[in-house]
């Protein structure tokens, strides 16, 4: 779906909002019949726009305590270098997220721990043993005004 209109969008605000809810209550948002709400819905899904529903979950209820970014940067920078450092954050259930990022670092990880002795464990004894690893920056989230990540 290449061109996306306005009621598209109100659909995809909705229902990053609150992908729960029924179909009747969201076409009553958009101002759409349900049958039109329907059918508009299925194409997002169907053209990838809607790639998945995800719950949005409660760090301080799943024992997190400590959120951090960590840029990476790497020793070589090879196709290979890359490829390892990748599978081995992969495993890594402290590593929320990996991103490859242009700059003078290669990764920014988002890293959520219990607290921040889990996280010192994490960064000498898992980050700090990978090979590929040249550098290694730490950024304390401190607060999050604004998180709309599903």
């Amino acid at each position: 779906m290449n061109d996306l209109d306005e009621i598209d969008h109100r659909i995809l605000r909705e229902l990053s909002r609150d992908a729960r809810q029924s179909n009747l209550a969201l076409a009553d948002r958009v101002g759409l019949s349900p049958s039109a709400c329907l059918r508009r819905v299925q194409a997002l899904e169907r053209d990838g726009v809607i790639r998945s529903y995800r719950a949005v979950l409660d760090p301080e209820k799943l024992g997190i305590g400590f959120v951090a970014y960590v840029t990476v940067g790497l020793g070589t920078h090879t196709k290979a270098a890359q490829e390892a450092f990748e599978r081995a954050v992969a495993r890594a259930p402290a590593v929320r997220e990996c991103h490859n990022i242009t700059g003078t670092v290669e990764y920014l990880l988002r890293i959520e721990t219990p607290d921040l002795a889990a996280y010192k464990h994490w960064h000498t004894d898992v980050l700090g043993t990978l090979p590929q690893v040249r550098a290694i920056t730490t950024y304390v989230v401190m607060g999050s005004p604004k998180d709309d990540r599903a």
